[in-house]
């Protein structure tokens, strides 16, 4: 990739209408792919070699909502992660299907593979991801720091204003947390609560002796947009105190290069593993009408990023 434009390596978008993209490159070589299917019905899975090749990849859909019950509806922000030997993919679901519905929310659910490949339907429902308090909960997300499992989601608490707030627990196994969930991030700066107040789709990566965790903010039209915590990489990620807060957005829309909303990321490796990659989505124009959610205009895109003299990430802004 030498001397190549970084931001042409990649024909963007990389997967059309897949909203809130996650991407892990595995040892076997394979960039794995899930995000949010219209219809919000059912957990597709892709695989391909290179990151431009996942379009028109192999693909499999390894797990449909049932009928009826708490994981009938509205699949969001499927997340697919190995850990300790086994597959596991993270969603959010709801039993009903009106999205604005207070009394018929998501709550947090995960399904467990343990054949070494993953693309098949032999997933195994190992249930909901009990978090301290009953409500509306969504976008989980976990990392291995220091041979311990962290669980970082987005929940609404009924006596903090807004819609969400972020917190991170630790983990018994991947599908249990233990000890005591800290309150990590709230809504509070005016680019975060601009139709919602929402802080959510946290995704964590780990460089410069800092674990760095960005998050999206406020509706999903164009006002989407991506903010960033960090913690010393020794210090109690357990401890509020040990995390740190921008107060501007880090990743936003780019008018000029007709990207809007982008945010919900993950983040990658280039195909030579060199370099660093965030996966996000991102709408052609801002929404016109009716609820942004269900307008399936979000695509997944990628480009490489860099780092500051500080050891930072710097995103720039989503490329053409």
């Amino acid at each position: 990739m030498s001397g190549e434009n970084p931001q042409k390596i990649y024909t963007n978008p990389i997967v059309l209408e897949r909203a809130d993209p996650w991407v892990y490159k595995h040892s076997d070589g394979y960039y794995y792919f899930t995000g949010s299917v219209p219809g919000y019905k059912s957990v597709e899975l892709r695989r391909a070699r290179s990151l431009n090749d996942l379009e028109n990849g192999e693909r499999i859909t390894v797990w449909k909502a049932p009928e009826t019950g708490p994981m009938s509806c509205l699949i969001w922000a499927p997340e697919i992660h190995f850990v300790r030997g086994k597959w596991y993919i993270y969603f959010a679901a709801s039993d009903n299907e009106e999205i604005r519905n207070e009394n018929h929310h998501h709550r947090m659910f995960v399904i467990e593979n343990a054949e070494e490949d993953p693309m098949n339907t032999n997933w195994v429902e190992k249930g909901q991801i009990k978090t301290q308090f009953e409500s509306f909960s969504l976008d989980g997300t976990m990392f291995e720091h220091q041979a311990r499992l962290y669980y970082v989601w987005a929940q609404q608490d009924p006596v903090i204003p807004g819609n969400s707030n972020l917190y991170i627990s630790e983990m018994e196994n991947p599908w249990t947390l233990k000890g005591k969930q800290t309150l990590l991030s709230v809504p509070e700066y005016p680019w975060e609560k601009i139709g919602f107040s929402v802080n959510e789709g946290a995704a964590a990566i780990i460089r410069n002796g800092k674990v760095f965790i960005t998050y999206s903010g406020s509706a999903t039209d164009e006002n989407y947009a991506m903010g960033l915590l960090w913690a010393d990489e020794k210090s109690d990620l357990l401890n509020g105190f040990s995390w740190n807060k921008t107060v501007e957005p880090v990743f936003k829309s780019s008018p000029e290069n007709q990207q809007f909303g982008p945010g919900h990321n993950s983040f990658t490796v280039s195909e030579d593993g060199k370099r660093d990659v965030i996966v996000y989505h991102a709408r052609p124009e801002p929404n016109k009408v009716g609820d942004p959610l269900n307008n399936p205009n979000r695509h997944a895109r990628a480009q490489i990023f860099e780092w500051d003299e500080k050891g930072f990430p710097v995103f720039g802004e989503p490329v053409r």
